[in-house]
This record gives structure tokens, sequence and C-alpha cells, in this order.
């Protein structure tokens, strides 16, 4: 799994590329807990190079979620491949995580 962050004045966007599973899933979360602890709380994940997202990646994502919310924030997602889309639809997440085909789009979001 590759991350990285590209901070915006008020957004940062994740990019994540590869597989998101229980053996990659803390150094995922460890990045959103990062830099929701630093008061970034609008976050992009950038799933276009996104491969695979386990169990372990959607309970970081929806944690990360959580918390942005908590504070006033949120976390969205951009340019999904249909098998990461189908993954999120399969356990109910389409319903949580707003997704955007443009990161762009997902910008303006906020």
């Amino acid at each position: 799994m590759d991350i990285s962050v590209k901070p915006l004045k008020q957004v940062d966007i994740v990019k994540v590329g590869g597989r998101i599973d229980s053996a990659t899933a803390p150094d995922f979360d460890n990045a959103l807990k990062g830099l929701l602890d630093h008061g970034r709380k609008k976050i992009i994940i950038d799933c276009e190079s996104l491969e695979y997202v386990s169990s372990a990646g959607l309970r970081a994502m929806l944690a990360a979620l959580k918390s942005a919310k908590g504070s006033g924030g949120n976390v969205v997602l951009a340019r999904a491949n249909e098998r990461v889309r189908d993954t999120l639809a399969l356990v109910g997440f389409q319903t949580l995580f707003l997704q955007y085909t443009d990161i762009v789009d997902a910008v303006d979001s906020f």
C-alpha cells in the first residue's frame, strides 16, 4: 500500500494505492488519525489507485468519518473504481460516504 498526503488550504487529499488489508490498515488508520489529531477535519480519500479494501480498511475509514464529523468536518471519497464501490455498497457504506468521480468536485464539496 502507498499513502501520500497533499495538504491544500483547508482540505487534505489522502491518495492511497494498492491494497488496504489487515497488514496495511494500521498505517492507513494512523495517516488519517494524524491529520485529525492536527485539526485537519476535511479529508478526501483519493481511491484512484486503490485495488482492494478489507474490513480493517473500512473500519479505519469509518473511524475517521466519525471523528471528522464530530468536529464539524467530513471524509469524502474520490475516484473509486468499480471494485471499491461494490465493496462499499456491499457493507452499506455508500450511504455514509459522499463519493465523487473527480478530485476538483470533491474539493468543491467542502
